[in-house]
């Protein structure tokens, strides 16, 4: 599968293999979720607000009910988590529910 997604949204993470792939290279953010979380919930319209808004940004959704080893190899003990990428290693990394801005100052910096 190639990172060419559809411009502005997230890409829902389908397979180990697309994660790694994806994660490799750029500027990439992991948003761990799960269906029945609400603090995820409300972070959502942020997320896909960033993955609109800014370019050179791949979003990735991880649902950990799904993907639980995922979500295991990265560390992740609360969602939701955002986990930052830079050109295919961990950058930042972010727990709870986050402000916009806060987040793009993290972009920001990383970019």
């Amino acid at each position: 599968m190639s990172s060419n997604t559809a411009a502005g949204e997230p890409v829902h993470v389908e397979s180990e293999e697309q994660f790694a792939e994806l994660t490799s290279e750029g500027l990439v953010l992991v948003d761990y979720h799960a269906d029945w979380c609400g603090p995820c919930k409300m972070l959502e319209p942020t997320v896909e607000e960033l993955a609109a808004e800014v370019d050179g940004l791949t979003v990735l959704k991880v649902d950990v009910d799904a993907f639980q080893g995922l979500a295991a190899a990265a560390g992740v003990r609360g969602i939701p988590a955002l986990q930052f990428y830079a050109d295919g290693e961990e950058a930042e990394r972010l727990v709870g529910v986050q402000e916009k801005e806060s987040l793009l100052q993290v972009i920001d910096r990383l970019q």
